[in-house]
């Protein structure tokens, strides 16, 4: 448990520091004289960066830990903070961004992995889940504002220099407070056991026999590749309606308004004892229809569907990732979610360059209500418990073999 405890505090501190960038990057490119179609290319490039790191992360983190990446990724990260604090012009930005997405796409898979194998049960890794997304939100939720005015009060420079150290810091502590889980081998009797309850939970939980886990579908990972578009489209359109300092504050007040909304639903721990299929489901066909709200138009007040868009990611993420360690069959959990930080990945690097293409042709919340409806219509045909047993799809990603 200490080591749960350890981890939450650094990831408040990680993720503290990454979405404190979120409201003043952009408006940090404009100043050098980077074009919005410029920003997006950027935005997406940080994104499809992630894969290659996702793939590393997915083999080494089941064979070495996590420990190991956890520290490079944050040391990395804050280095790169340091170099971003000097740059002059638009590409030497680009080129910062996109190797810092490279560094960074250890850091989720590591960290996952390393939550699922503290827990001896289903419901204690769905309550490590839940934590961690909590903490993310809290996190989260002061940033973009506390970001926003660090800039207005010493600078882009200093600022991005403050972040820089901060991430190091934390990489410097955890090297001394994480301490490595072994990774579950199927010759250890202990680790086997561990293994064997994880399954029998999840049949238990599908109603099924006993019998060899089912392989989980590739389609069912539509629904990160959805949200991070999603996420991605919202991230690029915020920080444009001002670039200047004060519009910086109104901008960090927003994402933090996202953020809110996602806390609120985490709070509510009655929640994961619902299935995590339903919750997914409904918690992203809510998010398409609020994403359609604001393409439309309809006469409520912005920050109240920021509160909304909030509110559902707060019931989707947990439930995704209880969702796919059920499917998993207890083991190589590394390897599952780099696939999972992929998708994300993929839907990052979508996003914002539809949305820098095509802003001037249609309104990107539309894009983003389409790419979610699309997942909500995929999602019960390959991820539904009564179809777990795989046959009514024709490829499937393998989490046991």
């Amino acid at each position: 448990m200490k080591t749960a405890i350890w981890l939450y505090l650094f990831l408040f501190v990680a993720f503290f520091d990454l979405h404190a960038q979120y409201p003043i990057l952009t408006p940090f490119a404009i100043s050098i004289g980077a074009a919005p179609s410029f920003i997006g290319l950027m935005m997406g490039l940080y994104s499809i960066t992630h894969l290659p790191g996702n793939l590393i992360a997915g083999y080494g983190v089941d064979r070495y830990g996590s420990r190991l990446f956890i520290v490079f990724s944050l040391a990395a990260a804050g280095g790169i903070l340091l170099l971003q604090a000097m740059v002059t012009n638009p590409w030497q930005l680009l080129v910062l961004r996109s190797i810092s997405g490279f560094v960074l796409a250890f850091l989720s898979p590591a960290c996952m992995s390393l939550l699922a194998r503290i827990a001896t049960s289903q419901i204690r890794q769905r309550k490590l889940m839940a934590g961690n997304g909590l903490v993310h939100t809290v996190a989260s939720v002061i940033s973009p504002a506390v970001g926003a005015y660090l800039v207005a009060q010493i600078g882009f420079t200093t600022a991005f220099s403050v972040l820089g150290w901060i991430l190091i810091a934390t990489a410097a502590c955890a090297m001394f407070f994480i301490r490595e889980l072994v990774p579950q081998k199927a010759t250890a009797p202990e680790s086997k056991a561990l293994a064997t309850q994880a399954s029998a939970e999840a049949l238990g939980m599908r109603g099924g026999t006993e019998g060899p886990q089912p392989p989980v579908p590739w389609l069912i990972f539509a629904l990160p590749i959805a949200m991070s578009c999603a996420q991605g489209i919202l991230s690029f359109e915020l920080p444009l309606i001002s670039t200047t300092k004060e519009g910086m504050m109104t901008t960090g007040l927003l994402f933090s308004i996202v953020s809110l909304g996602a806390l609120f639903t985490l709070s509510m721990l009655f929640l994961n004892k619902l299935s995590p299929f339903l919750r997914s489901l409904w918690g992203a066909f809510m998010l398409a229809l609020t994403y359609f709200a604001i393409a439309a138009g309809v006469p409520l007040p912005f920050m109240v569907l920021l509160l909304f868009v909030g509110m559902a990611k707060g019931v989707i993420f947990p439930a995704l990732s209880s969702l796919l360690i059920e499917r998993s069959g207890g083991t190589r959990y590394g390897r599952m979610f780099s696939i999972l930080s992929i998708a994300f990945s993929i839907g990052a690097f979508m996003g914002p360059m539809l949305a820098g293409q095509l802003r001037e042709f249609i309104s990107p919340y539309y894009i983003a209500f389409l790419s979610l409806m699309i997942a909500v219509c995929v999602l019960p045909f390959y991820a539904s418990p009564t179809k777990a047993g795989g046959s009514s799809s024709s490829a499937h990603f393998s989490g046991t073999g």
